[in-house]
């Protein structure tokens, strides 16, 4: 009579033994083995990390039957995810782990050909085995995890330091994510009662379950390596991370942030902006398939020679950016329009801002109109302010239009008041004009200028919201985080700036716009807002506020705007793109396109406004002028939007 084996409690793929050594391999599976053995332990799916595109990989990640995924790569070892049901499963983890790596060895696993293991692997040692093993057990028997997400351990081989992280399921995984197919549904736009007076929001930032290592963290962060204080600022508490997504052949780098006054919640804000901006590059968690024309779509789509277009000198200096169509077939995603309560085409490249495929990519769209929320009216409302705001800021700058200049001290937040005392210790004057040009909703241009026109001239903020003091703070608080850092940032890209400065067709990338206002010498060209005399005296901030003031609940402030843009003759349409791990929070993102209204565009090149009729009626249209602008009316000089 013969007794069965008893069954093997690691299961190695083929992988291990690649990137290990074959040698090392076998011995450190044997060692491992025996320490789960003795443990009593569960079985181990073992795999090595890093020797191939996860992104592409046709390969399961974890070799077949059931086991804790234990991954390895040089000295770290990684446990979990754990638990082992649900999203978040091994290939997630590598995918997420892949993104986070230096920029050299994604380079030669997703334009090369993978890596491979020079030398033996020095670890295959007793004790990192039984470390390991007792590490598993401990992970295997924690149960469930105490957050929305799945944890994972990294064991660091060399020195037997332990650190926990939680692991956002990736909703690109093709083994665990289940995207869902876009369809032309309705937006259900429940009732969104504020959570306090003066605000916006259903709720405070603190009160979602927001933890930040699950976004940050040098092994598998959602939204990249880290999340670094600035320290920096004198003026907020600011916080900076980014993460990077393959373009060809570079990485392009996606930075986000907060600028509040606390470190704590200035982590959770930029949380909320990384996760609003992933969301928004490209369609990650739903499933697109429309293709066709504008015109077989007739008037169920979004026109995008109503969104602006490129000129024709763009076009002859960028051969590959084919000029948009009416016959040309591109990928469209299903949005709704808010105004005539039906479902509305919109063409992919203006809602997914970074959406594969460059012979479908007519113009560059940048995050304008995206938002989040803690309910959908709520995202729809502030994507909608950001809208609002960027065209009545240039319709202004491009127009040279001269703005009534508000009093900041009659702010009733001593909150506004103390950042403007702030900012002129470090030489600043803040100043802030009423920009109201098409809708009867307050939006606020707001200016740092140097007391001394030195270096670090000047910066630009704006804010839009029903409340004028909620617009005011939001465009204060962006010239409050860049204004303490211009001068220096300034003096380092002197050279590159002046540049810029003579030349703006040099003025290429979003970061350029604001920086080359550092220059003192392009401190003229806002002379129209800053040294033109004021259209009457100083207006107090309670001026801004509609006679109907503000709701107890968002979805009708929303209603209220949507209603006041539709009066003049535009659509509000939002594509919603909230993707797993933001529902898991309980937030939602929206992207919300305006037709007709002023597109931000960053590069010289590339500013659509300049060709777009708004530009030259709008102003006459609101009673400011008395004709429509020819072109040597037009401002000459880029507009300074951060």
């Amino acid at each position: 009579m013969t007794r069965d084996a008893p069954a093997r409690r690691v299961t190695a793929a083929a992988t291990v033994a690649e990137g290990l050594g074959r040698e090392a391999a076998e011995r450190f599976t044997a060692l491992l083995e025996r320490a789960l053995t003795a443990l009593d332990g569960p079985s181990v799916a073992l795999t090595a990390l890093g020797l191939r595109d996860a992104f592409h990989a046709p390969a399961p990640a974890a070799p077949g039957g059931a086991g804790v995924p234990v991954g390895l790569y040089g000295h770290q070892a990684v446990v979990g995810p754990v638990p082992l049901a649900g999203p978040g499963c091994a290939r997630c983890l590598e995918r997420r782990w892949q993104a986070v790596r230096s920029v050299a060895l994604r380079d030669a696993l997703e334009l090369g050909t993978g890596t491979r293991a020079v030398g033996g692997w020095p670890y295959a040692l007793p004790f990192a085995a039984d470390t390991l093993a007792a590490l598993v057990v401990s992970a295997a028997g924690a149960g469930p995890a105490a957050g929305p997400f799945p944890e994972v351990r990294s064991l660091d081989l060399r020195t037997g330091t332990v650190r926990r992280y939680p692991l956002v399921p990736d909703p690109e995984c093709p083994v665990c994510a289940t995207p869902v197919v876009d369809g032309p549904a309705p937006l259900d736009l429940a009732p969104a009662p504020k959570y306090r007076p003066g605000a916006f929001r259903t709720r405070p930032v603190e009160a979602y379950a927001i933890e930040v290592a699950a976004f940050a963290n040098p092994l598998c962060g959602a939204l990249g390596p880290s999340l670094v204080q600035d320290v920096s600022s004198t003026s907020t508490s600011a916080t900076i991370g980014c993460f990077s997504m393959r373009s060809g052949e570079y990485l392009r780098e996606t930075f986000w942030g907060g600028h509040t006054d606390t470190f704590d919640r200035s982590a959770r804000v930029g949380v909320l902006e990384g996760l609003e901006r992933y969301a928004g590059m490209r369609a990650r968690a739903r499933t697109t398939s429309v293709t066709g024309s504008l015109r077989s779509f007739g008037s169920g789509a979004v026109d995008p020679r109503e969104v602006g277009l490129y000129g024709e000198r763009f076009h002859r200096d960028n051969p590959r950016v084919r000029p948009f169509d009416p016959d040309r077939e591109i990928p469209w995603v299903w949005g709704w329009s808010l105004r005539d309560r039906e479902p509305r085409l919109v063409p992919e490249v203006l809602t997914y801002y970074h959406a594969p495929g460059l012979e479908n990519r007519f113009v560059q769209e940048s995050s304008n109109g995206c938002a989040s929320g803690g309910s959908l009216a709520e995202a729809c409302y502030f994507g909608l302010m950001e809208v609002v705001e960027r065209d009545a800021f240039l319709l202004a700058w491009y127009g040279r239009q001269p703005l009534p200049e508000i009093d900041p001290a009659t702010s009733s937040r001593a909150s506004t008041r103390a950042m403007v005392d702030r900012l002129a210790l470090y030489g600043y004057r803040a100043r802030f004009f009423d920009t109201r040009i098409s809708f009867p909703i307050p939006v606020v241009t707001a200016v740092a200028e140097r007391f001394d026109g030195g270096t670090g001239r000047m910066c630009f903020g704006a804010g839009a919201g029903l409340d004028p003091e909620s617009a005011l703070d939001s465009a204060l608080c962006e010239i409050a985080t860049d204004a303490v850092n211009l001068p220096g940032r300034t003096e380092r890209d002197a050279d590159r700036l002046r540049a810029m400065a003579a030349d703006f067709d040099l003025v290429t990338a979003l970061h350029d716009h604001p920086l080359v206002y550092g220059v003192p010498e392009m401190g003229r060209h806002a002379d129209f807002l800053l040294r033109a005399p004021s259209p009457g005296p100083l207006r107090p901030v309670s001026a801004l506020l509609g006679p109907e003031g503000v709701a107890d609940d968002v979805r009708e402030d929303l209603a209220r705007c949507v209603d006041a843009v539709a009066a003049r003759g535009f659509d509000v349409v939002v594509v919603d793109q909230t993707m797993p791990e933001q529902r898991a929070l309980g937030l939602h993102t929206v992207s919300v396109l305006v037709p007709g209204l002023l597109p931000i565009d960053f590069g010289w090149s590339r500013q659509r406004a300049l060709g777009m009729p708004r530009l030259r009626t709008a102003l006459r249209a609101a009673g400011l002028r008395e004709r429509d602008l020819e072109d040597s009316d037009l401002n000459p000089a880029p507009h300074p939007f951060p």
